[in-house]
């Protein structure tokens, strides 16, 4: 069933108070599917729709809520309703819970979990925001290697069921991780083979301290569903799942596109941010590029003899600053993407120069012969206008320019990278505010000399 229609069926249910029939629908529902649907529901009908959620699918549709309505949740649930509802969560679930919520809710969760959950939520808590120590679960199945095949089989069958995933195991020895096992290998391994022979001593793991992006490469790198989480002595503490970097994917991403077009980024959905707050998060890059922008006046104003002499550079100038811009922009993002992907590191950075050098001058010969074109055909019968010599400023203005730009937009994220600063802020518009006073620099520089030697 499609998403309109579980909604459409599910609403129709809750205004005719059909909840046996509710009950009944939702429990053959996908839970994000449910999830999505308790978002159209209004705060009346939140909380009874959330009472009659089949218990196996509860607390995975609750996890899945935005923030605001599991607050509205947890507000109206009672104690014993609130306890029930934590039990069921994964530990780091619970904790994304709880890093969301207002102080008041926090007391009250923190209060109805018991003493040892509690203290593995602080454990977590204490790990730097957005590292692998902050994403990681405590809930995976690990064996000793003298197990044999069936005693592991056995442990999985008892503990499986409150774990985050079977599917990757993990072997340790005086709490240090020395190996993986999959349940494939489980299942199709002799009964009495031990787990050292069968278990993959060649182990990728993140540190505690390694941040998300990196923890997101590597899972993508080598296919991984799950990935284990050491300590600086190689103990194994936790596993990040593959749905938990789903996320960090998705917030990363959203970080980035906001910062590349000078947005102060934010974690709140468009319509939960207020008008107030989605000014704020853009004034502040829209006056520095506004004032920023103020270069190219300068300039424009210090060659304003030559402009006034010869009139028709002056209209040149937008398409001049225009195509260096995109030319910028299309360089940045290039690099910000592969910098991100790790396909390109600063040891490349000459490389990488030469490489959009090499762009530049295909890019910018192509350009300049379809403006040089144009020019002669519009201006060819104008005698106040020699169209070649006006051709051929043009001309060399756009390979300055698109050469300086693609340089620019390669240049200055890796830099960036390497003062440890997000790329992603290198983008467009600040690539095009410094880009367009530098092509008018260059350009009035270029039509001086050209003037004066051939004009």
């Amino acid at each position: 069933m499609d998403e309109k229609t579980l909604e459409a069926t599910a609403l129709e249910l809750i205004e005719n108070k059909q909840y046996t029939k509710l009950k009944s629908f939702l429990k053959d529902q996908n839970p994000y599917d449910v999830a999505s649907l308790m978002e159209e529901i209004n705060d009346v009908d939140l909380t009874l729709v959330f009472r009659i959620l089949p218990k196996d699918n509860a607390s995975e549709i609750f996890s899945n809520l935005p923030s605001e309505i599991q607050e509205k949740l947890i507000n109206s649930f009672s104690e014993n309703e609130l306890r029930k509802v934590l039990d069921e969560l994964f530990l780091d679930d619970t904790v994304d819970l709880i890093e969301e919520m207002p102080a008041n809710v926090v007391s009250r969760i923190l209060k109805n979990t018991d003493p040892q959950t509690r203290k593995r939520i602080n454990e977590v808590l204490n790990y730097p925001d957005d590292s692998a120590g902050s994403l990681m679960t405590i809930e995976y199945v690990f064996f000793a290697k003298d197990m044999t095949v069936a005693e592991a089989m056995k442990k999985i069958r008892q503990v499986g069921f409150v774990k985050e995933t079977i599917y990757t195991c993990y072997v340790t020895e005086f709490r240090k991780l020395i190996g993986t096992v999959e349940l494939l290998d489980l299942i199709t391994a002799d009964e009495d083979a031990k787990i050292e022979d069968i278990m993959d001593t060649n182990v990728i793991y993140v540190n505690t301290h390694d941040d998300q992006e990196e923890v997101a490469n590597s899972i993508r790198k080598y296919d991984l569903m799950a990935i284990p989480v050491v300590d600086n002595e190689n103990r194994i503490v936790g596993i990040i799942t593959v749905d938990d970097i789903i996320d960090v994917i998705h917030e990363e991403t959203t970080e980035d596109i906001q910062k590349m077009a000078g947005i102060s980024p934010t974690d709140e959905s468009y319509f939960n941010t207020s008008v107030f707050s989605h000014a704020k998060s853009r004034i502040p890059w829209l006056l520095f590029l506004m004032l920023s922008a103020t270069l190219s006046g300068a300039v424009i104003n210090h060659y304003e003899s030559l402009l006034v002499s010869i009139p028709i550079l002056f209209s040149f100038v937008p398409m001049l600053t225009g195509t260096g811009g995109n030319c910028g922009s299309q360089s940045s993002t290039i690099v910000i993407r592969s910098l991100a992907m790790d396909e390109i590191e600063f040891k490349d950075f000459f490389k990488v120069m030469f490489k959009e050098f090499r762009i530049a001058l295909l890019v910018s010969f192509v350009l300049a012969a379809v403006n040089g074109v144009r020019i002669w055909f519009v201006y060819r019968n104008d005698a106040d206008i020699n169209s070649a010599l006006l051709g051929f400023v043009i001309g060399l203005s756009i390979i300055a320019t698109v050469i300086l730009a693609k340089t620019v937009g390669c240049v200055l994220p890796m830099i960036a990278k390497k003062l440890h600063f997000d790329p992603a802020i290198m983008a467009a518009p600040l690539i095009s505010t410094i880009v367009d006073a530098c092509s008018v620099f260059l350009y009035c520089n270029i039509a001086i000399k050209i003037f004066d030697i051939l004009g």
